[in-house]
């Protein structure tokens, strides 16, 4: 008596996916942590600087350069002026190993 049966497809109703949307993820985010905050907690707690417990970054905080040492500006490269540069760059180190050579 209780052998599954498979419907005909009159007795199913088609469900329209296409206009129904899923409701996003709700995520609570109370605040996203600044640079220099991050700056700061580095160096203030000795947990972010041991790595699994075992490797130690105490080193490699204390030589960190600052974000404002690395930032550069955006500089557009153009390839024949970069051609040039370089080219020219080369064969100037190539004429002073001949004339050191040479001497």
């Amino acid at each position: 008596a209780d052998i599954p049966v498979i419907p005909d497809l009159e007795e199913v109703q088609e469900e329209d996916l296409a206009m129904q949307v899923a409701a996003p993820p709700s995520v609570q985010v109370n605040r996203v942590m600044t640079y220099h905050d991050l700056d700061k907690d580095l160096m203030k707690f000795a947990a972010f600087q041991t790595l699994d417990g075992e490797v130690d970054l105490k080193l490699l905080t204390k030589v960190l350069a600052p974000e404002h040492e690395l930032r550069e500006d955006d500089v557009t490269w153009d390839w024949d002026h970069l051609f040039t540069e370089v080219s020219s760059e080369l064969v100037t180190e190539w004429e002073l190993g001949q004339s050191e050579r040479e001497d």
